[in-house]
């Protein structure tokens, strides 16, 4: 475990929870806590206990639920109210009875702040901290001091933000966090003025970093360049508007490219898995084009890239991505040379044997199909069917004969989808119908229904996602429709496609190749 030279402090559970959108519930951060101690961050920040029972809630279980390895739980609040004493401030009691061992306090250090918003001295601000700070410390915390618009006011009073730092520290404050607040600054900005806080009060400082201008990961780093030793994240950035700097953005900076050990040994590998993880707690879909842990971070989409690869991966990737949990994807595309068709059949399990005319074969096809309007890029379980069917092996575990659809509006306001499909199933004609809240609902029933009795592990398919996209002039006459279906059988997931004239032609097309590639999965062998 690294030692308590630097700190990575983890906030997703008090300012990230302020982003538009997200409500977490207190089994929700116990969730989040859990994950981020497994990623072994020295600190988590769970909420501010008095401020409201859902974070009052979340310290009372915390003690008894949470068994943390690697972090500790922090509890946030502000100083004493002006005119009253830290000992007989109820905010501060209920600091100091949350049961966590850390507390961060948040100060004002922009004089305009303090006159405007507390309407207090400047003076005054000065021994509300000193005072907060010294009896929280009587009483065997830890504390740490955030200054809130600390840049801002720095720009406007250098002296007087100095002078809250110096207070703070001189008080018995470990660590003083400067907050760009307003998340305006720039990375020159950070180094200068952090660089001179450090000489003017030898404090050990902190950064927190909001990403208003698009820099807070740079900010975080410009600052530790200065001397920081303290770094505030969110996980996946979440914060209140554009959100914070992003915890999965700045740990392996700091301990791929800065070589400092911030973490326990082994945690950085559960980066990904554990940045997912809570894009599922907290409701909204992990970004796919987020450094590091994004599903496209490692994916290589031009041939002149995937030629290079195929010698050596590490010309085109700045680190392997099993140092951060992830793998190298290849997307296959009409910038798709043989060398990348060659590389995604070997990530699919597709032995090409390095035959030259079947590579040519598959480049050609992907290419004309994608000018029709099909994308591979998001669908692997097609183009597995596809490498496999130009390879002599084609799956085929049942044949269409036809199917059709009806929908019917009823006079009670409500409507109804029929489908009826006609197969060939080892050798015997299935006629199946089914029905559904749409067409497509409708088609997929049918097809189940035809299938089921033959094949019994259809049971467990089960339709995840589905998403309609218009092509407009695809074919340069008229507009088509491109369909992806994500398929699930519990034990692992696929996507299909499906291109046509109209949308229940196109959802066909991937609903059939669906089916078929999670029959392929069940391991059936083919009549």
């Amino acid at each position: 475990m690294p030692d308590d030279s630097f700190h990575v402090f983890d906030t997703t559970l008090r300012d990230g929870a302020q982003r538009e959108g997200v409500n977490l519930t207190v089994a929700d951060k116990l969730a989040v806590a859990k994950l981020l101690d497994e990623f072994g961050v020295g600190f988590i920040e769970g909420g501010w206990p008095g401020a409201n029972p859902k974070d009052t809630e979340f310290f009372q279980r915390a003690s008894q639920e949470l068994a943390l390895k690697h972090a500790q739980l922090t509890a946030f609040g502000a100083t004493r109210r002006p005119g009253v004493r830290a000992a007989d401030d109820p905010q501060v009691a209920a600091l100091r009875e949350s049961g966590a061992p850390v507390v961060t306090l948040v100060a004002k250090s922009d004089g305009r702040h303090v006159e405007r918003a507390l309407r207090t001295t400047l003076a005054e601000n000065l021994e509300m901290i000193a005072d907060t700070v010294a009896h929280l410390r009587e009483h065997g915390r830890r504390v740490f001091l955030d200054c809130e618009h600390f840049f801002d006011g720095y720009n406007h009073d250098p002296q007087y933000a100095a002078s809250v730092v110096r207070t703070a520290a001189e008080a018995g404050a470990d660590v003083v966090v400067l907050c760009d607040t307003n998340g305006g600054m720039l990375p020159a900005d950070i180094t200068r003025i952090v660089t001179d806080v450090a000489e003017r009060t030898g404090a050990r400082l902190g950064i927190h970093a909001q990403d208003d201008s698009g820099c807070a990961v740079a900010n975080t780093l410009a600052a530790v360049d200065a001397g920081a030793t303290h770094v505030q994240c969110t996980a996946n950035g979440y914060g209140e508007r554009v959100g914070n700097a992003n915890l999965f953005s700045v740990v392996p900076a700091l301990e791929l490219k800065y070589g400092r050990a911030v973490l326990p040994e082994g945690c950085l590998p559960e980066m990904t898995r554990v940045s997912q993880a809570i894009a599922e707690i907290v409701n909204i879909s992990p970004g796919t084009h987020q450094p590091y842990v994004g599903v496209s971070a490692f994916a290589h989409k031009a041939g002149l890239h995937a030629s290079a690869i195929k010698v050596d991966p590490d010309l085109y990737q700045h680190i392997d991505p099993a140092r951060v949990g992830n793998d190298m994807r290849m997307l296959v595309s009409d910038m798709a040379g043989r060398a990348s068709i060659e590389l995604k059949a070997r990530e699919l399990g597709v032995d090409l044997g390095g035959d030259r005319e079947v590579l040519g074969r598959v480049v050609e096809r992907v290419k004309a199909m994608e000018r029709s309007g099909y994308s591979f890029e998001a669908a692997d379980a097609s183009l597995e069917l596809l490498l496999r069917e130009e390879l002599g092996r084609p799956v085929r575990y049942f044949e269409v004969e036809s199917w059709r659809t009806i929908s019917e509006r009823r006079a009670d306001g409500g409507s109804v989808s029929e489908a009826t499909v006609k197969l060939h199933v080892k050798g015997e004609r299935v006629i199946a119908t089914g029905e559904g809240n749409g067409p497509v609902n409708a088609l997929d029933r049918a097809l189940r229904s035809a299938l089921e009795g033959v094949y019994a592990a259809l049971a467990a398919l089960e339709l995840v996602d589905y998403k309609v996209r218009i092509l407009e002039g695809a074919t340069g006459t008229h507009a088509v429709t491109r369909v992806l279906i994500e398929s699930s059988d519990g034990k692992g997931e696929w996507t299909t496609v499906g291109v046509g004239e109209n949308v229940i032609d196109a959802s066909w097309i991937a609903l059939e190749s669906a089916v078929t590639y999670g029959l392929l999965r069940q391991g059936y062998a083919q009549p």
